[in-house]
């Protein structure tokens, strides 16, 4: 993956200040995956239902469609969920502002070994810059995460400033589903622990969700079989926490050199 447009003393690993990792950090498949660069990985539902994770194209360059996605963006960018960092190492090597979070500790080593800045913590965590971000970034279905959508898109606005853009990645079918689900390898039969709360929504009913709290649509498109919708966040939209500019906030991070194989994982 190319290089970062920043060096090493601008790069950002974060643990200490993370609240108490989710179930994906206990999730040492994820994490064996993340190293591996390859899975196979799914989620499980509590039915048994498998949903295969895309650990092989996660771990590769962003591809045309992510730079599609990635053209879009506004301002500075914090990519929720962001995985081993393609998309962060990507917008770091065209200069943005950028920020990957994640609460696996495997996936933020790897972005930051991308050269990208990244933290590890929850979107529902504090977070550098709240309210002043110009883009979210949802992609890879992490329009999931927490399983309770009108909850992370008001999340998601208070992080945005007033006017802000998300863009998101919805599934394929045309589904609004909450379940509960764990990470597996099934060729391993390992898993990842306790179950934890997802969601899967199709663009109907993210734009549903998204126009009941004031969001605008301002795009939606698709490529091949990947479905995204771009949305203007509410302009009544207030931060929770700290509101100065998010590029000051993030270079002021302290740099810590990433461990070789820590454990642990947003997506």
């Amino acid at each position: 993956m190319s290089g970062s447009a920043h060096g090493p003393a601008s790069r950002t690993r974060d643990a200490g200040t993370a609240a108490a990792p989710g179930p994906w950090a206990a999730s040492d498949p994820y994490a064996a995956a993340l190293r591996a660069g390859r899975g196979p990985l799914f989620l499980r539902r509590t039915d048994g239902w498998l949903l295969p994770l895309e650990v092989e194209r996660w771990c590769e360059r962003a591809d045309a469609v992510d730079r599609e996605v990635l053209d879009r963006c506004e301002g500075a960018v914090l990519d929720v969920g962001c995985g081993p960092g393609r998309l962060v190492a990507e917008l770091s090597a065209r200069g943005r502002t950028v920020l990957g979070i994640d609460v696996s500790e495997a996936a933020v080593a790897r972005t930051v070994r991308l050269g990208g800045r990244s933290l590890r913590r929850s979107v529902f965590d504090p977070l550098p810059g709240e309210g002043r971000w110009g883009t979210v970034l949802l992609m890879d279905g992490n329009v999931g995460i927490g399983g309770d959508p009108r909850a992370l898109l008001a999340r998601v606005a208070a992080l945005l400033t007033p006017g802000g853009l998300l863009i998101a990645e919805t599934a394929e079918a045309d589904v609004d589903e909450r379940a509960q689900v764990q990470v597996v390898d099934v060729t391993a039969a390992r898993s990842a622990g306790g179950c934890f709360p997802w969601a899967r929504l199709g663009t109907p009913a993210l734009l549903r969700h998204a126009g009941g709290a004031g969001w605008r649509t301002a795009a939606q498109w698709s490529s091949g079989a990947r479905r995204f919708v771009a949305l203007r966040s509410p302009r009544s939209a207030r931060s929770s926490a700290e509101t100065p500019n998010s590029a000051a906030v993030i270079s002021s991070q302290r740099a810590r050199k990433p461990s070789a194989d820590s454990p642990a994982t947003d997506r």
